[in-house]
């Protein structure tokens, strides 16, 4: 998925993207890679915020429905996040830091998703959560 533009896929513009690049998407599963850098908006003091924890975990999500809306060639929506449940952070990542993560979609019904995400750096779990999000189509 290498040759895909991940600004085509979600909603959101610089500066305030907070994935990278797709590298899997399924009908169940997205996987996102994304680089802290020190000029992101939710960097503070050399590391990357818990708020841009959840919003890289949500972006990823919004990747994965973008990818499903190019593949059907429909046009991309926004999605809100109406819930978030169980937020745990391990470790805040740090600039430089090259972060995986991973949403996996639990449930579905009309415009409304239950999804767990997970956020990882070299194989260590910083991060996850459960989200409910809702498409607005």
């Amino acid at each position: 998925m290498d040759d895909l533009d991940i600004l085509s896929l979600i909603p959101q513009k610089p500066p305030f993207v907070m994935v990278d690049e797709l590298i899997f998407s399924d009908d169940n599963i997205t996987r996102t890679k994304f680089i802290v850098r020190a000029d992101n908006v939710f960097v503070i003091n050399g590391e990357f915020s818990e708020a841009g924890l959840m919003e890289n975990m949500a972006q990823t999500a919004a990747a994965g429905s973008g990818n499903m809306a190019r593949i059907e060639d429909r046009p991309v929506t926004t999605g809100y996040i109406g819930q978030v449940k169980n937020f745990e952070v391990v470790e805040l990542p740090r600039v430089g830091d090259e972060l995986l993560t991973e949403i996996k979609m639990e449930v579905q019904v009309f415009d409304a998703a239950i999804v767990s995400g997970k956020v990882w750096c070299q194989d260590k779990l910083l991060a996850q959560c459960e989200m409910k999000i809702f498409i607005n189509q």
